[in-house]
């Protein structure tokens, strides 16, 4: 690998870290700054993907034709709906997050095992930086003579807790990898494990029940992947009593001692409600039935109003009522293999103790976390889980052990690619050109209206069922 690659690499993987860091550590950062800096990262990540100009195969054959097929599938649809740019906008964030998971893996591919590190690295840093806001928060409540403190009111960076959930989710399971390496240093092993109490503690006060299902349904599957799955779940259930410890500790212990009442606590979300998921659930399946073969097209729950939000909260639904029940099919039959592919190479290296092993066993469980959590949240609708997605697939991609060589690419293909992902990213560059100037005039014209809360998709407001001045 040339010097002029090595630079090229190391030069969007800084502008990575920086992106992710402004996009969820900025005391003022919310949904309409991360999707800016997810589509600046899509750009990037063309640009760096083009400058590669590798040649590697990143998937095999029938893979390859279920991503065609998923879409051309969408372009149909979104030239069939009712709103054909905003749909087309929808797709175009699904190329630019393959163009950001093919980008990942070619890091990965010319970095070798150095990007490992550095991603662990980046990861812990930014959960060491959203801890110490988390608290600092803590101590400025308990110190400001309040007799009421709202634990949500703790959570910064992002718009909505169960969007922190979502980011938790995928770095949970990652900051478990320093515990798992041998030869650690004892002090570094012992500082990685308060950061994971202190993650878990957050993880609890912010009461996302999506997370909790989804590390548990992780945990499930990682116990039968051997005896490194299960050291795994061992200090992810350590961390977690830890967590629970410092929350009766703060908001049990300190805050009775101080007579401070506490507010949107942990026990309230142990419930089996669906928090009004139930009308927006039957919404998606009513579209379903009215237009089975192609949606309404993406994005096109948000074209229909309701009082709750502009996505069901629910992977299948969403994507069977836009995009169509056959793009549905090929997306199941897509994750199936791939989550198969990858637990047999799992499951095959269960007593290696290599790096590389060890981090497609963090991974992993971070993948089907966000899996499960897609069932119930829209995961697969936050600009910040759409990047750390984008991110998990495409090291997974890189860290596949193929049991026959794929070769090289053909060149209309790696061509034809090219010009999609500089097509999709054009698409959201103006996008974003258009409303960001107007974005805050927008969200206070549609609270204006008589809707009490914004409903993200896009953007923040991300309702779609009128015209936009």
């Amino acid at each position: 690998m040339s010097l002029s690659m090595q630079q090229r690499g190391n030069v969007f993987l800084v502008a990575v870290a920086c992106l992710l860091a402004v996009g969820i550590c900025l005391p003022f950062s919310g949904h309409d700054l991360q999707r800016t800096t997810q589509i600046v990262l899509s750009l990037g990540a063309v640009l760096y993907g083009v400058s590669a100009g590798s040649s590697e195969r990143l998937l095999d054959r029938p893979s390859a034709y279920g991503l065609v097929a998923i879409v051309g599938l969408g372009l149909v649809s979104s030239a069939l709906a009712h709103q054909p740019l905003w749909a087309f906008t929808e797709v175009a964030l699904f190329i630019g997050g393959g163009a950001i998971a093919v980008a990942f893996a070619l890091l990965r591919r010319h970095g070798g095992e150095r990007m490992d590190r550095a991603l662990v690295l980046i990861a812990m840093l930014l959960c060491l930086v959203k801890s110490f806001q988390y608290l600092y928060a803590a101590a400025l409540a308990f110190t400001s003579g309040n007799d009421v403190l709202n634990l949500d009111h703790l959570l910064s960076g992002f718009s909505n807790k169960r969007f922190y959930g979502q980011f938790q989710t995928f770095t949970l399971p990652l900051l478990a990898l320093p515990l798992l390496l041998p030869g650690v240093a004892r002090a570094l092993r012992a500082g990685v494990f308060a950061l994971l109490c202190v993650w878990w503690l957050i993880a609890i006060s912010g009461g996302s029940r999506g997370t909790w299902l989804g590390l548990a349904v992780a945990a499930v599957v990682l116990t039968v992947l051997g005896a490194w799955g299960r050291r795994w779940v061992a200090w992810q259930l350590a961390a977690l009593c830890g967590g629970l410890a410092l929350y009766w500790l703060l908001f049990v212990g300190l805050a009775g001692y101080l007579g401070i009442e506490v507010g949107s606590g942990a026990g309230d979300r142990l419930t089996t409600s669906l928090s009004g998921r139930g009308p927006i659930w039957s919404q998606a399946w009513q579209m379903i039935v009215e237009r089975p073969w192609l949606g309404f097209g993406p994005m096109h729950f948000a074209d229909i109003t309701n009082d709750t939000a502009a996505h069901p909260h629910q992977a299948v639904l969403q994507w069977a009522s836009e995009w169509g029940v056959l793009s549905a099919l090929c997306v199941a039959a897509l994750v199936w293999r791939a989550g198969w592919a990858t637990f047999r190479v799992v499951r095959a290296r269960a007593l290696s103790v290599a790096g590389e092993d060890l981090l497609r066993l963090c991974l992993f469980a971070a993948l089907i976390g966000a899996l499960v959590q897609s069932m119930v949240d829209g995961v697969i609708v936050m600009p910040n889980s759409q990047v750390w997605l984008a991110l998990v697939v495409g090291w997974l991609m890189a860290l596949h052990a193929w049991r026959t060589p794929l070769g090289t690419a053909l060149p209309w293909v790696g061509d034809a690619w090219k010009i999609a992902t500089l097509l999709a990213v054009g698409l959201l560059l103006f996008i974003a050109a258009r409303d960001l100037p107007h974005t805050i005039e927008d969200q206070a014209d549609y609270l204006r209206a008589g809707h009490d809360h914004l409903q993200p998709r896009f953007w923040a407001q991300g309702v779609i069922a009128f015209p936009r001045q």
